[in-house]
């Protein structure tokens, strides 16, 4: 009997010790993913991208939480592995499906590789998960800006800034939103109002740029797009935008440099090179302009306008039918056509019916 409480005793001290060793390990295991994250996110911020990833890697191989997973995406995007990032960021999510962080950074990605739908899709996930973080909003409003739905992204930047009222970015934003939508006044208000708050704002300086020059501003547009580039010289989109004002000012020299820097800063952009187009047929070199429309609408085939202009370089060039399809094209995909090309295509069949019959007699 004695034996057999003394043995009942033996393995209820075993089993506490067994328990207090699962729990240290567990404790020690936690400790070391814990640590192993913190180092990753010091390279992470240093920009020591493969010592990053390597940390991370072994955080997750102590314990896999979704922070890390979130982290190490962000890491693999940086250096270019995209489908390890965007596998990262759905491993995030599954472990947890209401980790804003994730979904944000997921949504980021598919608006930068213009999965439009998906994009917002998370964005609007990560809004019922945090519905006061004014960062979603700016976000959403970007991917809807470009699916083209302008209200929806006014009324997101409108939602941020009745979140923060000091909110310089969102200011910037329903600014640049409202001069798309053609609301001058109204965007110059929101750009001032932005730039009040935040003078060194770049991007609202480039936004009220435009602005000023379809507003007959060309020198103060200017004088913000040099102020932008010396904040930030990196931008592709500022050096297109000036380029865009050298135009309207026609110094065709400075505009062709401008854009040839911004082409060389992000050869992605279907906007430089529709303006580089424009350049080149300012110039009468006719055969460069439909080259560059031609990357441009490779790049964004959905763009009427992009099509529009074609069609104008091509009218100037004298061949007819291929003008006619781009401007065919550009109507279907909701384009117009100023009066002026209405009149100058009539005007070129007229002359091309009268050359045929003149021929025919």
């Amino acid at each position: 009997m004695l034996r057999q409480r003394i043995l009942r005793g033996l393995i209820f001290l075993l089993w506490l010790v067994t328990t207090a060793a699962n729990v240290q390990a567990q404790n020690s295991r936690a400790s070391s993913s814990a640590s192993y994250f913190e180092r990753g996110n010091e390279w992470l911020a240093k920009g020591e991208l493969d010592r990053a990833i390597a940390d991370y890697d072994l955080a997750i191989a102590f314990n896999a939480r979704a922070a890390v997973y979130n982290n190490r995406g962000i890491a693999k995007q940086r250096k270019g592995d995209l489908a390890g990032a965007l596998s990262d960021y759905n491993r995030a999510i599954e472990l947890n499906p209401r980790y804003a962080d994730g979904l944000i950074n997921r949504g980021l990605f598919h608006a930068e590789h213009s999965d439009l739908n998906a994009a917002i899709s998370d964005f609007n996930k990560a809004i019922e998960v945090n519905p006061h973080d004014t960062k979603i909003y700016n976000n959403r409003g970007k991917a809807r800006a470009l699916a083209g739905d302008y209200a929806g992204a006014i009324a997101d930047y409108t939602q941020a800034i009745r979140l923060d009222s000091r909110n310089a970015r969102a200011w910037s934003n329903r600014g640049g939103m409202r001069y798309n939508a053609g609301e001058l006044d109204a965007a110059l208000a929101d750009l001032n109002q932005a730039l009040k708050l935040d003078p060194h704002l770049a991007e609202a300086l480039s936004n009220r740029a435009n602005v000023r020059a379809d507003k007959g501003d060309p020198d103060g547009s200017l004088a913000d797009l040099d102020r932008a580039i010396t904040l930030d010289p990196r931008q592709a989109a500022f050096y297109t935008n000036r380029g865009r004002v050298w135009l309207i000012k026609g110094g065709l020299a400075q505009a062709l440099s401008d854009l040839n820097y911004a082409l060389e800063l992000y050869p992605r952009s279907a906007e430089a090179w529709a303006t580089r187009g424009y350049a080149w047929g300012a110039k009468g070199d006719f055969d460069r302009a439909i080259a560059d429309y031609d990357q441009a609408l490779r790049l964004k085939p959905r763009w009427a306008d992009g099509y529009g202009n074609r069609g104008l370089v091509r009218l100037m060039q004298g061949k007819l039918a291929e003008a006619e399809a781009d401007f065919a094209r550009c109507r279907a995909l909701g384009g117009t056509l100023t009066p002026e090309i209405d009149r100058l295509l009539l005007e070129m069949k007229q002359m091309k019916h009268d050359q045929n019959h003149k021929e025919v007699i």
